[in-house]
């Protein structure tokens, strides 16, 4: 498919890049006052940090991948919603997700966690909904396959993983942004329900 113009996502795409990249090479005390953070949202009431904490990376290779991500499905997901609905997806996966995320933690005031993957899942969903045959070529398989099978493996594995102990990915922020990102794209445009349904009984 021809990538469509896509101002807001090209914007968020820059300032993830600017923010992240300012916070790991110009100021390191950035990450510690904007990243999300369990004892700061709950006695301190710091909650702008479910939202910056978003545009916040561990590392170069984070960073890279939430973004090609972003770039590989925003511009479509833009195009169908519109400027103002993408907008509702993509910062309420962030908002939906710090909530889960802070209900899931709440034991653990040192948790903390950065990273735009939750609304990166969000977007990447109410993509799904639209093209649930579309063929995606993901690192490592070899061959494509259909976005409604990446969907299914994305929650059989992200729910797996979410009860290990050792994990230092925040497994239930991805979920909830994904399943946020399917309620508002649906909320947003109804179509996308019968769109999807129609896509899969055709096949």
């Amino acid at each position: 498919m021809e990538i469509p113009n896509a101002p807001v996502t090209l914007a968020l795409i820059l300032a993830n890049v600017v923010v992240s990249l300012y916070a790991l090479f110009g100021d390191q005390e950035f990450i510690e006052q904007f990243k999300f953070e369990v004892h700061a949202l709950r006695r301190r009431g710091q909650h702008y940090r479910i939202f910056s904490s978003s545009f916040l990376h561990n590392d170069l290779f984070h960073l890279f991948f939430n973004m090609m991500a972003l770039f590989s499905f925003g511009p479509y997901l833009e195009q169908l919603m519109g400027r103002a609905g993408f907008l509702v997806v993509y910062f309420g996966a962030i908002l939906v997700s710090g909530i889960v995320s802070f209900y899931v933690n709440r034991q653990d005031g040192a948790y903390s966690s950065v990273g735009a993957s939750d609304a990166v899942s969000g977007v990447v969903f109410g993509f799904i909904l639209f093209y649930p045959l579309e063929s995606l070529y993901i690192f490592p398989l070899p061959v494509p396959i259909p976005a409604i099978v990446f969907g299914a493996l994305f929650i059989i594995i992200s729910s797996f993983l979410m009860d290990r102990q050792d994990r230092r990915i925040a497994h239930e922020s991805h979920l909830a942004g994904a399943a946020a990102g399917v309620v508002l794209t649906i909320a947003m445009q109804p179509a996308a329900f019968s769109i999807f349904m129609a896509k899969l009984t055709g096949a």
